[in-house]
C-alpha cells in the first residue's frame, strides 16, 4: 500500500500543480487512496519532496531532481567550490577536489548521467570517472571543465 501510495504521489506532483498538503491528499483521495495528515507529510519527507516558486509567485512541490527543485544548484555549486583540476588519460577522467569533497564531487557527477559516463569512485580528494568510449574522455573533461564556470 505504502509503495503504490508513493508511486501515485511522484505522478501526481509530476503532472500537477500540488501546493498544499491537503491539495495532496484530496487528490489521493480522488484516486481512491485516502490518507490523513500526518502520512502526507511522512511521505513528502521520506520522497524528499521540495517547495519551489512557481511562475506567479506562489509555491508547488517538485521531486528533487526537477530543475528549480535546487538539487543540481547545490551539486553544481559543491562542484564550483570544492574541484581544483581536471585531467583525463585513457578512458578516465580525473577530477582533484579539496580534502574531503570528493564524495559530494562524485555525486554531483552522477547526478548528470551522462551516457559516456559508465561510473566513478571518489577517495578524500579525488574523483575518477570511468568513460565509454574512452574517445569520449577529452570531451567529458571538458564538458565538466564547463561546469566550474
Amino acid at each position: 500500500m505504502k509503495a503504490r501510495r508513493q508511486a501515485k504521489i511522484l505522478e501526481l506532483v509530476r503532472t500537477r500543480v500540488i501546493e498544499t498538503q491537503e491539495e495532496l491528499a484530496a487528490a489521493l483521495a480522488a484516486e481512491g487512496i485516502p490518507v490523513t495528515q500526518a502520512t502526507i507529510s511522512r511521505d513528502i519527507k521520506e520522497l524528499q519532496l521540495n517547495k519551489v516558486p512557481t511562475p506567479d509567485g506562489r509555491y508547488r512541490y517538485a521531486l528533487p531532481e526537477e530543475p528549480g527543485a535546487g538539487a543540481w544548484d547545490k551539486r553544481r555549486r559543491i562542484f564550483r567550490e570544492a574541484v581544483l583540476t581536471i585531467d583525463h588519460s585513457g578512458n578516465i577522467v580525473v577530477v582533484k577536489s579539496l580534502p574531503g569533497t570528493a564524495q559530494g564531487v562524485a555525486a554531483a557527477i552522477d547526478h548528470l548521467n551522462w551516457p559516456e559516463m559508465i561510473g566513478s569512485v571518489a577517495g578524500d580528494d579525488t574523483v575518477m570517472v570511468v568513460v565509454k568510449p574512452a574517445e569520449a574522455a577529452a570531451e567529458v573533461a571538458e564538458r565538466l571543465k564547463g561546469l566550474m564556470r
